[in-house]
């Protein structure tokens, strides 16, 4: 990308931002939910600029965070491994890494952030030097960018072990009230003992996203290739085209957006990826699991709420059956989703200490409902936002686009030769 020239940024010292005020100190307890999903997520925000200009927003954002960081105090300690062998908290109030930074160039120099593009938007969010692991790698870094035009970026570094998006989203809208002097709308519910394993552990279901597939030698030699990444737009028009598709055949009654798109990726991916007729695939994807728990987890909960769930089956399968078909694997995937399969996921960790297997997967993360968009730290919402890079190769995220949010956006990654069978598929 011709932006990757034109970005240069000059960062400052990492200072250490501590919470306002006095807080708990110790060990702070990481459900087994929290441990599946223990990987750096980064994301960017854009403001523009106006009549303030950004002098003054890194004091701002600093001044807030320190504030916020009373509520949400772990963000403000340190990973650690616990006696069980399990990530912790040590809540040690030592703080988030702050980093200042100024840029050479206009926000509108860096383009269309549509695409995670690692290289360019690498460069607006700071990373640990000399990191071995994420234990060396504080839960919160926070960088604040000026671009010359008076607008600036805030680029987060955030463990996904901390909170699921939902609870990422909350975080950074609480931030932003209180840069404004706003109470905060939905106030942190910090007990996770709330999900923790059953003594004995149970295990009532299959947990396949667990399963290890074997023989996964084609798609491993795909991999050695460079990979490309794109973004794909699917406007409303196009999503429902997509569930009627679906529908057709009369197989079935009801179809959400998720799931026809969910179904239509998964099918277009195996097809690019030249997967045989035997392999067997795997599709795993997050289900928010807030409601779905008995009782519901409070609101504001802070943590991971989310469960994986899944669906196997071989790729001639996929390919050669109608889009119902596929789509009625995924929705079998959302009913396994119940209080006991959620409850026999926490025990299944806790008595293997087992992690989802990605040979041969597919994981979708859905970005779409969650409204990063309308962050405001007294600039106003910002002009784009959206991750840096995907996590893994085989994650595809969907994100809410257009001014109504009633588009998405998929964004993946694929090995060079796969990316143009993809990209065609994608516009029949």
């Amino acid at each position: 990308m011709e932006n990757v020239a034109v970005l240069s940024v000059v960062q400052g010292e990492p200072a250490l931002v501590p919470p306002a005020e006095e807080t708990e100190k110790g060990l702070y307890f990481l459900s087994n939910l929290d441990q599946n999903i223990a990987v750096i997520v980064q994301t960017v925000y854009c403001f523009k600029a106006d009549e303030k200009g950004n002098e003054r927003a890194a004091e701002v954002m600093k001044e807030a965070l320190s504030k916020v960081l009373v509520y949400y105090y772990p963000l403000a300690g340190r990973l650690t491994i616990s006696a069980e062998g399990k990530l912790i908290v040590n809540c040690t109030g030592e703080g988030a890494v702050f980093v200042e930074a100024d840029a050479n160039c206009t926000l509108e120099a860096l383009g269309d952030i549509a695409k995670p593009d690692p290289e360019t938007l690498g460069k607006l969010v700071y990373n640990i030097p000399g990191a071995r692991n994420i234990l060396e790698i504080p839960p919160l870094v926070a960088q604040v960018t000026r671009f010359k035009c008076g607008g600036f970026v805030l680029g987060l570094a955030m463990n996904h072990c901390m909170f699921d998006g939902l609870g990422a989203m909350e975080f950074v809208n609480s931030w932003g009230e209180t840069a404004r002097g706003l109470p905060l709308a939905v106030p942190p519910f910090l007990d996770r003992t709330l999900l923790k394993a059953r003594d004995p552990p149970k295990l009532e279901f299959p947990h396949h996203e667990f399963a290890e597939i074997e023989d996964v030698s084609n798609t491993n030699e795909l991999y050695q290739e460079q990979m490309l990444y794109r973004s794909f737009c699917f406007d409303s028009e196009k999503l429902e085209q997509l569930k009627r598709k679906a529908m057709e055949d009369g197989v079935l009654k009801k179809c959400t957006t998720f799931e026809a798109l969910s179904a239509f990726v998964w099918r277009a991916r195996s097809q690019a990826l030249r997967l045989r007729p035997d392999q067997q695939t795997k599709l795993l994807f997050a289900v928010d699991g807030r409601n779905r728990f008995d009782p519901p987890l409070p609101n504001g909960y802070f943590g991971n709420g989310i469960v994986l769930t899944n669906s196997l089956c071989a790729a001639g399968e996929i390919l050669e059956k109608p889009l119902s078909f596929t789509v009625g694997l995924v929705q079998e995937a959302v009913k396994m989703v119940t209080d006991g399969y959620m409850r026999s996921a926490i025990d299944y960790f806790e008595a293997t200490r087992a992690r989802p297997s990605l040979a041969a997967t597919l994981l979708i993360t859905t970005w779409s409902r969650l409204s990063f968009h309308t962050t405001d730290f007294g600039w106003g919402e910002p002009l784009q936002s959206g991750p840096v890079t995907l996590p893994e190769k085989e994650v595809i995220l969907f994100l809410s686009h257009g001014k109504e949010r009633k588009s998405i956006n998929v964004l993946l990654g694929l090995p060079s030769s796969a990316m143009p069978v993809f990209a065609e598929l994608m516009q029949t």
